[in-house]
């Protein structure tokens, strides 16, 4: 079932996002997500949970890509699902939650940040009608080692 977020989901949105973090190359950051910050930001932004058996297995959050009123109608997100819970078309059904909600709320474009490592999440977005854009040679750095960053578009 996808829903909307409510901050009482923080907690399991924070436990999913920090094994990407602490685990991957997914982000770049190295800052755990901490719940109580997360249970804001879900006020503060459109956010849809995947669950599963009664629990929490995936959320996608989005947000304006840059600050500033040109950029207004351009928004990024971030998806994750949990790695029990891959495969059984969450992620498709949270992004298609997504898109809808940014399309109704006069949205043009979304962008999906990919790590350049991350050939499963660039295959996935292009699956849902994303395009390559841009290519930022080793913008991040994490576990020791520089990481390219794929910039992927969908025009909504």
């Amino acid at each position: 079932m996808i829903r909307q977020a409510t901050p009482a989901d923080a907690q399991a949105i924070a436990a999913i996002w920090n094994h990407v973090i602490r685990d991957t190359a997914q982000t770049f950051t190295t800052a755990e997500k901490d719940a109580q910050a997360l249970a804001v930001q879900i006020i503060d932004q459109p956010c849809f949970v995947a669950e599963a058996a009664g629990a929490v297995v995936g959320f996608v959050i989005y947000g304006q890509f840059r600050s500033g009123p040109g950029y207004a109608h351009t928004v990024e997100h971030s998806i994750h699902v949990a790695q029990g819970a891959r495969g059984a078309g969450l992620g498709r059904a949270l992004m298609v939650a997504a898109e809808t909600h940014a399309r109704a709320a006069g949205m043009h474009s979304m962008i999906a940040g990919v790590a350049g490592e991350n050939g499963g999440g660039a295959g996935f977005h292009a699956a849902l009608g994303y395009r390559e854009i841009a290519r930022l040679p080793e913008v991040g750095w994490k576990f020791g080692r520089w990481h390219d960053l794929v910039l992927m578009q969908k025009m909504l």
